[in-house]
């Protein structure tokens, strides 16, 4: 096996259990290694590290299968990672009735470049590193093993396979494509998921228990829901009791799915439900210029900064959205505010929105901090891996 040795003081963060080595903490390489190989990473004195999988192509060279000098990389040892992370989520009694479930979460399972969600009896998976691309065979053997599922599709399209110098790969992997729509229900509400199409895996699970919780916010309030998607905040506040709830996206086809999600609940009235296809920057100021009011406005905006050398841009459009946003809501009303952009951390995101509060001239308090889904783990060695944060903010 090759050894990537690093430069002298760059094993600190490995002895803390950190998954990824740079390239700039990488000295050399000690024999030849192709991109998803697994190499032994020693410090410069040769001292045993980890064992990882080597990506010549990305500033992170390498991720860390294990720091177990006595654990080979194998086919045995994605049946046990796959196995270990189904039985965790099992062990969480609020997940073992969900449709919709992540059952792997890349490094926060032990397994860099691997994401898993099972929405029913279809499983899709995202492979986004060199050494899951490598051991694609095993992970797709396992996670059969492990669910038993009826057919599992790929969806590995993301841009950052592109820094780890690897084509999209998309398609049925196991199992024929569903006759009939994929349905799940989440917190009793009927939802279509569109896995071949839809952003991500075709879901945002890791938004499920902030979406319940609006729902318990909702009863008798009028809400306002930017870049709903397909809705599924929205149907959430629906199906809460609100008593009206204006969804805005810019995507035409994904409010056609939100339309039919909501015919999926005939408990709801389609008459509390608004729908608006616009930019959702401009259509805040359009709504400020008509006074509109919202007892609670939602901003769950796409990633605006994918690394922290994006981070200075990305504050700029949430104040814009935020300001605006704040400006929206009536007094003793809730902005229930997101990021999922991994380059704003927590502490900068809420500077931003108080930022945002400032100019706005409203006083606004922090009445609950949100965050990902039990399904969604943060390893505590891995910090990065918290990169969805939000804010439940009452505005006087």
């Amino acid at each position: 096996m090759s050894k990537l040795v690093l430069l002298p003081g760059k094993e600190r963060s490995l002895f803390k259990r950190h998954p990824w080595v740079f390239a700039g903490s990488v000295g050399r390489l000690d024999g030849r290694a192709r991109p998803g190989d697994t190499v032994e990473v020693v410090s410069d004195s040769g001292e045993f590290m980890a064992r990882a999988s080597y990506s010549p192509d990305s500033q992170i060279r390498a991720r860390v299968w294990s720091f177990d000098t006595n654990e080979t990389i194998d086919h045995g040892f994605f049946k046990r990672r796959v196995a270990s992370a189904v039985a965790r989520r099992r062990a969480i009694p609020e997940l073992t009735t969900q449709q919709g479930l992540r059952l792997i979460h890349a490094e926060s399972d032990g397994l860099p470049g691997v994401i898993a969600d099972l929405y029913d009896d279809t499983l899709v998976i995202q492979l986004t590193s060199a050494g899951a691309e490598k051991w694609r065979g095993a992970l797709v053997d396992a996670l059969k093993i492990a669910t038993n599922c009826a057919r599992i599709y790929e969806r590995s399209d993301s841009d950052v396979r592109g820094l780890e110098g690897l084509e999209p790969v998309v398609g049925w992997l196991v199992g024929e494509p569903p006759t009939t729509p994929i349905v799940i229900r989440e917190n009793g509400v009927a939802m279509a998921i569109d896995v071949e199409d839809g952003h991500k895996t075709g879901f945002y699970l890791d938004q499920r228990e902030n979406r319940r919780r609006l729902g318990e916010l909702a009863p008798g309030k009028r809400v306002l829901n930017c870049f709903c998607y397909t809705a599924g905040f929205s149907l959430q506040a629906l199906a809460g009791g609100a008593t009206e709830v204006l969804s805005i996206d810019s995507s035409g086809p994904a409010l056609a799915m939100a339309r039919q999600n909501l015919a999926l609940n005939p408990s709801i009235d389609p008459k509390r439900a608004l729908w608006r296809e616009a930019d959702v920057f401009s259509e805040l100021r359009e709504l400020r210029k008509t006074g509109e009011l919202f007892d609670i406005v939602v901003l769950d905006p796409p990633k605006f900064a994918p690394s922290s050398n994006h981070a200075q841009r990305a504050a700029k459009a949430y104040k814009d959205i935020n300001l605006n946003g704040l400006k929206l809501v009536a007094p003793g009303g809730l902005l229930m505010t997101y990021s999922c952009s991994g380059g704003i951390g927590l502490e900068l995101f809420q500077t931003i929105i108080a930022g945002a509060a400032r100019n706005v001239g409203c006083k606004a308090r922090i009445v609950q901090r949100l965050q990902g889904s039990a399904d969604h783990p943060v390893d505590l060695a891995f910090p990065e891996g918290e990169y969805l944060k939000g804010l439940l903010v009452q505005v006087d």
